[in-house]
């Protein structure tokens, strides 16, 4: 087994899967605790590097096209610090780094792992429910339906209709453009039937994003809801496979349901998510079991 331990997360690899465990440190992005640990199979890495500076650098991953819902959704737009496929490596422990890229590399040559696209998904994408408030209004998504509800900040003609559910069942994609600069982001689902190019600000099918600091985890709404589409690539047998729901053993489901409940109370106590966010998201978990 290969493993570094830094500050700005713990990187260990078994052979088969690499596991990524973002750090406790202050300033590891509320995004990367936000998703937590991942695990990324041997076969959804296309290669690991490893970039040295004077006196820090960085481990960075290259997952093969397809194979991840989260980047997938994002298109390569995720800053830096949210990106959790890096790790800031301290320069007194590059050794260890390369060893863990030499034992990665190894591995990936042994098993012959192709560097091809994936036309499936090779991670599960972000837990759910997922709750996020940020710009205009409020996504939350358990797995089944994205309900979208407005705060008083949103344009008139967008909120007069009211909080949105959309089912998963009917919606073809979702869109995530962080803010950069002076330029609004949004998250945008289409809905069948219902395409628009309305700017996000007055698409009730949209949340417009104006760059506050919660705004990167409106990309977890948006890989989670990735994860449940079918494929982008896949053919269309499997495209209409995708969409039927997957049979789940009750008592999976119901362990699962109640690892995400700790999940969200431990994030409730470390001050990652509010009051109203924690209640949001316990309440979908609680409506599921």
């Amino acid at each position: 087994m290969a493993e570094i331990i830094q500050k700005d997360g713990t990187w260990t690899f078994d052979g088969d899967a690499l596991r990524l465990t973002p750090g406790r440190d202050k300033n590891v992005s509320l995004l990367r605790k936000t998703l937590g640990e991942l695990t990324v199979p041997l076969g959804a890495l296309a290669g690991i590097s490893l970039e040295q500076g004077k006196k820090c650098g960085r481990l960075r991953l290259r997952l093969r096209d397809g194979a991840d819902p989260l980047l997938q959704a994002t298109g390569g737009k995720l800053a830096e610090p949210n990106d959790p496929y890096q790790l800031a490596v301290e320069s007194d422990r590059y050794g260890v780094a390369e060893y863990v890229v030499d034992e990665v590399r190894d591995a990936l040559l042994l098993d012959r792992v192709p560097a091809d696209p994936v036309d499936s998904y090779l991670l599960p994408g972000p837990s759910v429910p997922l709750s996020v408030s940020a710009g205009d209004g409020t996504a939350s998504f358990d797995g089944e339906h994205v309900r979208l509800e407005w705060n008083w900040k949103t344009e008139d003609s967008k909120s007069a209709a009211g909080a949105r559910s959309l089912p998963l069942a009917d919606l073809t994609t979702v869109e995530w453009h962080p803010a950069v600069g002076l330029e609004n982001g949004y998250l945008r689902f289409t809905v069948r039937g219902a395409e628009t190019k309305a700017p996000p600000k007055y698409d009730p099918n949209s949340v417009e994003l104006w760059g506050f600091k919660k705004d990167p985890l409106m990309a977890l709404v948006a890989a989670a809801v990735q994860a449940r589409l079918p494929h982008p690539t896949a053919s269309p047998e499997a495209a209409q496979a995708a969409e039927q729901p997957a049979a789940i053993a009750p008592e999976d489901d119901h362990d699962a349901l109640l690892r995400r409940l700790r999940e969200l109370g431990d994030l409730h106590k470390s001050g990652i998510l509010t009051d109203e966010e924690f209640a949001l998201a316990k309440q979908a978990v609680l409506k599921r079991m």
